[in-house]
């Protein structure tokens, strides 16, 4: 019992979440007092206030009318639990209630936690709260007092029963009928501000436009209003002539109902061209491309100085061809949720390869663009086996899951975890379209309204379903689907998403889950149940959820025993301890960079590629959460050599057959994932050009970052022209470039390669994905000598290529330690056995999140040159750089990269040959990366 008092804030380490649940898990009786319960935060508990009951646990929670802000809904949810008794502190004029308490009682001590937080989502997971933990035993002054202020105002207060709820019901009702239409105002345009990706990536569509650049491309996740972003970059250009297009004719109105809101008293005249209307003499036209493509000649080529193609995924299509090629913009826009290739052209292509920004699910989560998203992870029945049913056999998995006990086990489960909102607006994702027509009858058997929806159902009869779902006056609940709905169809008000499949792709998943996070009005989160069952690819939904590229097994073990921490905002994921189990087991029998794997892997891809060969790595580039092709190419040294193994495609190997374009493709290929980015952008210029010199090889740099240094430039000149390589590296690598002075030009081997047409295709791949996938992971932010990100992982050797090191970077491997003059470059595996389950070598560690203890190599002394640029490194000037991993090994044969922890100074060191040194790291350890380098699984 004997433990100091505690402050407990929000953060990536812990949260006052955690701490109510672990001690609602052990305590003997609790009380809460808290100022406002709502339904956000309170679902986030009901596991634990359950767990509770079955232990016998009672408590007693206090709230108030207070502001209006405790949700009947909560009041209600909260009286189902028995053991649980219910009051509410009715507030007057003139007295306000401020208390958040949290009291639990054990056998001979009180643990106490009082401080800001109500019982919100927020409040108990992400909002700057500070809470203090007193531990006291029973008879001290302190609980005598806390508990005796407890029953006083538990004495004062009213009991929740029908008819107190019935009346504040119906009060709390009318209050937000009356609020609602006050907030009216924040509709006026002088009100709404840009969020922080749309600021973003208007800031980078003006910086391309300062270097003469005409097109760009945003990509982002539905939900985190491309459009409104598209309209303020139009506010701050002012263009003359606008034309905005779009695929959908249902979107068209909203677009423009936008731009007038945030373009007011302008004097712009806007217009529409549709089926319908034909506002030719508009400022600013939107308009269908249906229509558009029928029309377009009328208009001069350069009658407009922005155009915008709003679903720039179908872009590649000839009908947008047409157009895109007739009209000479002074700007052009391309928004995309999925940048999905076409069959003939690449998306990137035609914006000029210009990305302005990209933000993917997690991304839109830490900047709060979409609704966090509250996920039970919840065992399925036992009735339901398919431990040894096939992922494809889809008869066999349906018939399987037709089971009446599990359609009663996911109701119970929808109505114990309740949703957001007054109505349930939900989408069931199921096995099949026989599946989707069971799950609908038997809701409807059981009272809850339900109708299925599958790809054979026309586009009138969706649109139909889905304006039944969306109004809050008609009775549907559910829509079951398959298939049509994981990607494109905006369903904003969608507050509970059910899966009830087994999870054969994290892609599929993402897409599924993504249908909820649309942000609404009155929305604040959305309910995920997902019922997991013994399928064999379960741990699927551990790397879905996960949502890093890089993972392996620790990784994700950690992220499962954690809760997924690391998750941004009030998003909450929680499996029960059988899923739990289930995953984490399967997790550990599973080879990841086995060939049968990694077979697994494409194969499953290849069915998302609309069951196309994926023989491209720009193919992985379109879908959040797609493999990480570099995995196939570590396997087989180049991505086309990995899918000519496993598609038995003699097509491809007779390409492959010729000796110069595969050793090309396979150095090319090694680099992958590049870690700097103006290599490749200069044989991306050479692809088009004979040479590119000095000042166009910076100019085209700049293109993808904001600035950088000459001598990194001249370094990589050099290193194409092979300055750097050893005698093997020039026998296996065909020289793509000849640097004469300030002019580096395209070889003769080179321009060979590329005028074959399928050569190029592939070498052209290799580098577009190289520099798209750069920006994706590096941004446009400028790193310096040595090139290094915080964080990021790295092999020994990049090192040499980071820091400009002038002689043969094969050289630069070996010991723990390597030098490039002031640069030290530290290599340190925490653990030292291969074996993961052997005990760490306390020699080298991490002693905290703001400090490091390492050894030197044997023969470091510090008499030595050496030990005394490590011992008085700050005053020498000597950089001392950490990487990090956790074991050299966790699967055979397959070496783990180091991650980059940043600079550390030495503020103390002792010992001979070795040297042990201890540092303070310039950067403070993420919780995230400290508790995945340290913690045991």
């Amino acid at each position: 019992m004997q433990k100091e008092n505690n402050l407990i804030v929000n953060s990536d380490q812990t949260n006052l979440l955690k701490e109510l649940t672990s001690s609602l898990e052990t305590c003997t009786r609790f009380y809460f007092s808290v100022a406002f319960v709502n339904f956000s935060g309170l679902q986030l508990l009901l596991d634990a206030l359950k767990e509770a009951k079955l232990r016998g646990v009672e408590g007693k929670v206090l709230t108030s009318t207070y502001l209006n802000f405790t949700e009947p809904k909560a009041l209600d949810k909260l009286r189902e639990f028995e053991n649980v008794d219910l009051k509410v502190f009715v507030t007057e004029r003139n007295i306000g209630f401020h208390t958040k308490a949290y009291i639990f009682e054990y056998e001979d001590y009180f643990k106490v936690m009082i401080g800001s937080s109500n019982i919100t989502q927020t409040a108990l997971k992400s909002n700057v709260e500070w809470n203090v933990e007193i531990i006291s035993k029973h008879d001290t002054t302190f609980i005598q007092q806390v508990i005796s202020e407890f029953h006083g105002l538990w004495n004062r207060s009213t009991i929740v029963d029908d008819f107190f709820l019935q009346d504040y019901k119906q009060f709390f009702e009318n209050i937000n009928r009356v609020a609602s239409s006050k907030s009216l105002i924040y509709e006026k345009a002088e009100y709404i501000v840009p969020n922080s990706m749309q600021k973003r990536a208007m800031e980078n569509l003006e910086r391309l436009r300062t270097l003469g650049e005409k097109k760009a491309l945003v990509i982002a996740a539905t939900g985190t209003g491309k459009t409104y972003m598209s309209a303020f970059d139009v506010k701050n250009l002012k263009p003359r002539k606008l034309l905005f297009i779009v695929h959908r004719e249902e979107i068209l109105s909203k677009a423009k109902e936008t731009y007038e809101k945030l373009l007011p008293n302008r004097k712009i005249k806007f217009g529409m061209l549709t089926g319908t209307r034909k506002d030719f003499d508009a400022d600013y036209i939107f308009a269908t491309i249906q229509t558009l493509s029928r029309y377009y000649q009328q208009f001069d080529p350069e009658e407009f100085d922005y155009i915008i193609y709003d679903e720039a995924h179908h872009a590649t299509a000839d009908t947008y061809q047409h157009v895109i090629d007739y009209f000479d913009p002074n700007f052009m826009l391309g928004m995309t949720a999925t940048p999905e290739r076409g069959d003939s052209q690449s998306i990137f292509e035609i914006f000029d390869f210009n990305v302005a920004l990209e933000v993917r699910l997690h991304d839109a989560l830490d900047d709060d663009i979409v609704v966090p998203f509250h996920y039970f992870g919840i065992t399925d029945i036992d009735e339901i086996d398919l431990s040894d049913v096939s992922v494809d056999n889809l008869d066999e998995i349906t018939k399987r899951l037709k089971v009446n006990e599990r359609v009663d086990f996911i109701i119970e489960k929808m109505r114990f975890y309740g949703h957001d909102g007054k109505t349930r607006k939900c989408l069931g994702f199921c096995a099949s379209k026989e599946h989707a027509r069971y799950m609908a009858a038997e809701f409807n058997k059981r009272g809850v309204h339900s109708t299925y929806l599958t790809g054979d159902d026309s586009v009138p009869v969706r649109q139909a379903c889905i304006r039944e779902l969306e109004d809050e006056t008609n009775e549907l609940e559910v829509i079951f689907t398959v298939d049509i709905f994981n990607e494109g169809v905006d369903i904003p008000s969608v507050n509970t998403v059910l899966m009830l499949r087994p999870t054969n792709s994290p892609i599929v998943f993402i897409q599924q889950l993504g249908r909820g996070l649309r942000k609404y009005e009155d929305k604040s989160f959305l309910t995920v149940l997902d019922f997991i069952g013994n399928h064999t690819k379960t741990f699927l939904i551990a790397i879905a959820l996960n949502g890093s590229r890089y993972y392996d097994k620790e990784s994700l073990k950690v992220a499962i025993s954690t809760g997924f921490a690391h998750l941004p905002g009030a998003t909450h994921i929680q499996m029960d301890k059988v899923s739990q189990e289930r995953i984490l087991a399967q997790i550990d029998q599973e080879k990841f960079t086995s060939m049968k794997y990694l077979k697994e892997e494409y194969f499953e891809f290849k069915k998302m590629n609309s069951g196309r060969v994926p023989d491209l790595l720009m193919d992985y580039y379109k879908y959040y959460g797609a493999p990480d092709p570099v995995k196939f190419i570590k396997k087989e040294k180049s991505y086309l050599n990995f899918v000519a193994k496993v598609e038995k495609d003699q097509q491809i190997k007779q390409l492959l057959a010729n000796e110069t374009f595969e050793k090309a493709l396979k150095w090319l290929s090694s680099m992958l994932p590049l870690k700097r980015i103006y290599d490749f952008v200069m044989l991306n210029y050479l692809l088009e050009n004979q040479s590119i010199t000095f000042n166009e090889a910076k100019l085209e740099i700049l293109k993808w970052i904001k600035t950088v240094d000459d001598v990194s430039v001249d370094h990589a000149m050099e290193y194409l022209n092979q300055n750097f390589f050893d005698d093997t590296q020039k026998k296996r690598t065909p020289k793509l470039a000849n640097l004469n002075g300030e002019r580096l030009s395209k070889s003769l081997t080179f321009d060979e390669l590329l005028r074959n047409p399928p050569y190029r295709r592939y070498i052209k791949d290799v580098i577009e994905y190289g520099m798209f996938r750069y920006e994706r992971e590096f941004g446009k932010e400028y790193y310096g000598v040595p090139h290094l990100k915080l964080y990021e992982q790295y092999q020994m050797m990049d090192a040499a290529l980071l820091s400009n090191y002038r002689k043969s970077h094969s050289a630069f491997r070996g010991s723990g330690l390597l030098t490039n003059g002031n640069d030290y470059f530290l290599y340190i595996d925490l653990h030292k056995e291969a074996d993961i389950k052997e005990s760490i070598n306390y020699n080298d560690k991490i002693i905290d999140r703001n400090h490091f203890q390492w050894e030197t190599p044997n023969k470091t002394s510090q008499g030595t040159e050496q030990g005394k640029n490590i011992i008085f490194n700050q005053d020498r000037g000597v950089n001392l750089h950490l990487f990090v991993r956790k074991y050299r090994e966790i699967e055979k044969n397959n070496v783990e990269p180091y991650i980059y922890i940043g600079k550390g100074n030495t503020i103390s060191y002792k010992n001979e040959r070795p040297i042990e040194v201890q540092m303070e790291l310039e950067n403070t350890l993420p919780q995230q990366l400290y508790t995945e380098l340290t913690k045991k699984v």
